[in-house]
């Protein structure tokens, strides 16, 4: 079932929820319809995500609470019997879905456009390609090798990869505010910068191979993260120097949980810049980089 299925099953069991409540005399929570539009019926419904203490008569709400204000856990959201609450439960049902159709969905073709980014394929044939073959998302295909060698810009200091990875939703999310603010750090620095590309369904060795192509000392990927039920709008930035053939994972700085519960798309994008002109005095990145910090 995919999260629009999902989500109008969730609403349609909170509008009955919350008709019973009204019905009872009890105050409705979150729940609103619109309807007509256009001689059809049509139902509009919001649902706003509340952190209300569920437990029935706690011994002492305001500490449930201040837990609650501090982490997105589900705690204190009571029970009944062994199961959750309705509502806590079509919540978890609700953001179960945003995280799989973060992975499963892909970046909207209308988001590149408005990004004007050159896109670029991995050798992932599919979705379930990518999920299952790692590989498949470490090199370019063919068509896509030929134009980078072709068109990418060579010798500049930065070369900027954006990839959906595993979460597109976080993609949309934070690009639009991240790209922009990353980019006007280099030049405030001076630091040179090819053109940003999109690869889809890429991971972050290919980053490996656009170096190469590109010939440039610093490859930073954006990167969709594995979503989970906090959050399926979190990205990550992998910044390597110089790859090689022997460069492995200890030899990249990562900044992860980059969203609006995180670390703020804008400022993240201040910081790598930041970050990218450390890596480029030291002339090194991850663990080598942190020791000479």
């Amino acid at each position: 079932m995919d999260i629009q299925a999902i989500v109008k099953q969730v609403i349609e069991e909170l509008a009955g929820i919350e008709g019973k409540q009204s019905g009872m005399g009890e105050q409705p929570s979150s729940v609103h319809s619109n309807l007509e539009k256009a001689g059809e019926q049509v139902r509009h419904i919001i649902f706003a995500k509340e952190k209300i203490v569920g437990v029935d008569h706690p011994q002492d709400v305001n500490t449930i609470k201040q837990a609650r204000a501090i982490t997105p856990a589900r705690i204190g959201i009571g029970h009944t019997g062994t199961r959750m609450k309705t509502r806590e439960y079509l919540d978890f049902r609700i953001d179960h879905a945003a995280a799989q159709d973060a992975v499963t969905r892909g970046v909207s073709e209308q988001f590149l456009s408005t990004m004007n980014l050159p896109i670029l394929q991995s050798k992932s044939t599919s979705i379930e390609d990518y999920l299952m073959n790692l590989n498949s998302g470490r090199k370019l295909d063919d068509a896509s090798r030929t134009w980078a060698e072709a068109n990418l810009s060579k010798g500049k200091q930065v070369q900027i990869i954006i990839s959906d990875g595993l979460s597109s939703t976080g993609i949309e999310a934070n690009i639009p505010d991240l790209l922009p603010a990353l980019i006007q750090g280099l030049k405030v620095k001076k630091i040179s910068y090819g053109e940003p590309i999109f690869i889809k369904r890429s991971r972050v060795w290919i980053q490996d191979e656009i170096a190469s192509i590109a010939n440039c000392d610093v490859v930073i990927s954006l990167i969709g993260e594995r979503p989970g039920l906090a959050t399926a709008k979190s990205i990550s930035a992998y910044l390597v120097y110089r790859p090689t053939n022997q460069t492995v994972e200890a030899d990249r700085t990562v900044i992860s949980n980059i969203h609006d519960g995180g670390i703020p798309p804008i400022e993240a994008g201040a910081y790598l810049s930041d970050l990218i002109q450390d890596v480029l005095t030291y002339k090194a990145s991850g663990v080598k980089l942190a020791q000479l910090r």
